[in-house]
C-alpha cells in the first residue's frame, strides 16, 4: 500500500476515537463549589465531570430560568451516523481512490465540522438567552436588557460570580489529527503522481 493510502486510512480511523473520549468538557468555578461543576460533551451523551455534577448544573440554573441540561438531544443520533459514515468512506478511499478522493474526504470532514461547532454554539446560545420570564432570580445588563448566561463556545468566560471554560477534549484530538492525516495524504499522493509523471 502507498504512503499515502496508510495516511488517509490512518485519517480515517482516528475520528471514531470520538466514540470512546468526549470531544468537549464546559467547567464552571464559583466561590460555593470548592470543586468546580464539570460536564463532559461525547458525540453521543452528556456526562458528568464528578458525580451529579449535571444535577448541581440544572439546580443551580433554574433559578435563573434556564433550561435543564437534557438527557439526549437529536444530534446524538445524528452525529454518530456522521462519523461512522464518514469513516467507512474514508476506508473505501484509502483502498481504492486516488489522492484527489483524500482531498474530496478532507473537505467534506472540514465542513462537517464546522457544521457540528455551528450547531453547538446555536445550542449554547438558546440555553444561556432563552429564559422563562417566570424565573425566581432575573439578572439584567447595565443598558437594562435581560442578561444571557452562554458560556463560552471557546476559553474562559466571567458570568457573574461564576467563571466558565470551555475547552476540546481527546475526542476532538482524534478527530482533527485525523482531518489533518487525510490531507497530508492528499499532499503525499499528489507529490507521489508528479514524480510518477515526471519519470
Amino acid at each position: 500500500m502507498k504512503r499515502s493510502n496508510i495516511f488517509m486510512l490512518i485519517a480515517a480511523i482516528l475520528p471514531l476515537g470520538l466514540f470512546l473520549f468526549p470531544l468537549w468538557k464546559i467547567t464552571l468555578e464559583a466561590p460555593q463549589y470548592p470543586t468546580p461543576l464539570g460536564m463532559y460533551i461525547y458525540i453521543n451523551d452528556f456526562a458528568d465531570a464528578n458525580p451529579h455534577d449535571i444535577k448541581n448544573i440544572n439546580l443551580m440554573n433554574h433559578y435563573v430560568g434556564m433550561k435543564y441540561i437534557p438527557d439526549a438531544i437529536p444530534e446524538f443520533k445524528i452525529f454518530p451516523m456522521a462519523i461512522i459514515i464518514t469513516s467507512v468512506i474514508g476506508l473505501l478511499i484509502a483502498f481504492m481512490g486516488n489522492y484527489k478522493w483524500f482531498l474530496g474526504w478532507f473537505i467534506l470532514m472540514v465542513v462537517m465540522s464546522a457544521a457540528g461547532i455551528y450547531d453547538f454554539y446555536l445550542w449554547e446560545h438558546d440555553y444561556g438567552h432563552n429564559l422563562d420570564p417566570k424565573a425566581i432570580m432575573k439578572f439584567t445588563n447595565p443598558d437594562g436588557t435581560q442578561m444571557g448566561f452562554q458560556p463560552p463556545l471557546f476559553g474562559t468566560k466571567k458570568i457573574l460570580n461564576f467563571i466558565a471554560h470551555s475547552y476540546p477534549q481527546l475526542g476532538a484530538l482524534f478527530l482533527g489529527l485525523g482531518i489533518g492525516s487525510s490531507f497530508i495524504a492528499y499532499l503525499i499522493g499528489k507529490k507521489s503522481s508528479k514524480n510518477t509523471v515526471a519519470l
